[in-house]
């Protein structure tokens, strides 16, 4: 089974002397594409140079010393991104007591998730942060600090979340939310459901937004129509754009209001990132958005992870490729669709240019073990991921069997190649 621990440095194979592998010389060779073909792919200044059938590509004329990457056996796919991860509070769900907010301990978990993360083959990462409250600015900055930490290896951005924006009680919010952007969080957002105006709230974040061109991101249930098509009224045309989720109380309406409500999204352009491996920030409902009602609208729909291992969701796993089996045996997503939910959505997301196995795209890419795209989101245990044109996580996975005549017989394959008694 698969080893269950990130590994926070390149594979040997692909790193030199100093531990960081040269960008401009590796090449993947006999990797299997969705489309059936083998090819090999050459990687060279963080993007694709060059993809060819097996055994045509080199290293590159002007290069010694490449790396070369035996990716028989495997399935080369666009990297995965997380638009919906919780970096604060994040495998605290094991420690007895309250979750603490101190710096070092916040730091500690938000990289060791982003390395969980990015060994399951997310590149990027969007961790919503809170801020106010008694934790201040206090775990913003230690989710910025691991964003420093983890460069190289994963992209991490943050989302600043308020809880109170409104009124005299959400001064506080207000200033800190703005304090929160100017110290380097990215994203604005929040819960506007938890405010005692919800469509203050959201005013007051759109605001904030216009104010320094960020993107929105904003936790809702959707469960109240109205609440919804007002949220999808101020949102439209704003730039560069409007995310929420997880939208699990749109499954809940009748199939009309949810339409209805799905109508108006795609109009206003706002992305919906749901969450199909569990719910976030204590959220008493579970369950997924209505994603093929979404898609059929024209919504542009991502998943997210939610909760990894906090009291939201002890087991939540963190994986990409989890969540899009989820779609594919839940909702019935085809597998291409549901892949695309966790890749060139997600990527999309977060502000990230798209990635395709094709020369001049961007080198951030996944390779799975199988032949097949549903076959790799039944059993995805073996992977490597590359960022920016290197190796920067392997996992490796052998199954062994004890010997049976019916695996004999029948010619199965076999991996292992000790003897279990």
């Amino acid at each position: 089974m698969p080893d269950s621990q990130p590994q926070p440095h390149p594979p040997s194979d692909s790193s030199g002397p100093s531990g960081r592998s040269d960008p401009a010389a590796l090449l993947l060779c006999g990797a299997r594409l969705t489309d059936g073909r083998t090819v090999d792919v050459r990687l060279g200044g963080g993007r694709i140079e060059a993809v060819g059938t097996a055994g045509s590509l080199a290293p590159g004329p002007a290069r010694t010393g490449g790396t070369r990457v035996d990716l028989s056996g495997y399935l080369l796919l666009p990297a995965p991104a997380e638009p919906h991860a919780h970096g604060d509070t994040a495998l605290s769900a094991e420690h007895p007591g309250p979750v603490s907010f101190a710096p070092e301990d916040v730091q500690r978990r938000a990289t060791e998730a982003a390395l969980l993360q990015l060994g399951h083959g997310a590149t990027a990462v969007r961790a919503h942060v809170r801020v106010g409250d008694v934790q201040g600015l206090g775990a913003l900055v230690a989710v910025l600090r691991a964003r420093r930490s983890l460069r190289g290896l994963a992209e991490l951005t943050a989302v600043a979340m308020p809880r109170l924006l409104t009124g005299v009680a959400g001064a506080d919010g207000r200033a800190m939310l703005r304090d929160a952007v100017k110290m380097g969080a990215s994203v604005v957002g929040g819960c506007p459901d938890l405010d005692p105006d919800p469509t203050g709230y959201v005013e007051t974040v759109l605001e904030v937004a216009s104010e320094h061109g960020c993107p929105v991101d904003l936790h809702t249930d959707a469960a109240d129509p109205a609440r919804l098509s007002r949220l999808a009224a101020m949102a439209g045309g704003l730039r560069p754009g409007v995310t929420i989720g997880p939208c699990a109380g749109l499954a809940r309406l009748p199939e009309e209001a949810a339409a209805r409500a799905a109508d108006q999204l795609a109009a206003a352009g706002v992305t919906v990132v749901c969450l199909p491996q569990g719910g976030c920030c204590g959220a008493d409902h579970r369950g997924a958005a209505p994603v093929r009602l979404l898609r059929a609208a024209g919504v542009r729909v991502s998943a997210g992870s939610g909760a990894v291992r906090d009291l939201s969701n002890p087991v939540g796993r963190g994986d990409p490729l989890e969540a899009a089996y989820l779609l594919a045996a839940a909702q019935g997503l085809r597998p291409e669709d549901a892949y695309d939910t966790v890749s060139a959505s997600a990527r999309a997301v977060l502000g990230l240019p798209e990635v395709r196995v094709e020369a001049g795209f961007p080198a951030d890419l996944l390779a799975v073990r199988g032949d097949r795209l549903a076959g790799a989101l039944s059993l995805a245990y073996s992977r490597i991921v590359v960022h920016r044109g290197r190796v920067v996580a392997r996992t490796s996975a052998v199954r062994e069997y004890c010997d049976s005549a019916a695996a004999v017989e029948l010619g199965l394959p076999r991996q292992g190649r000790g003897e279990l008694s």
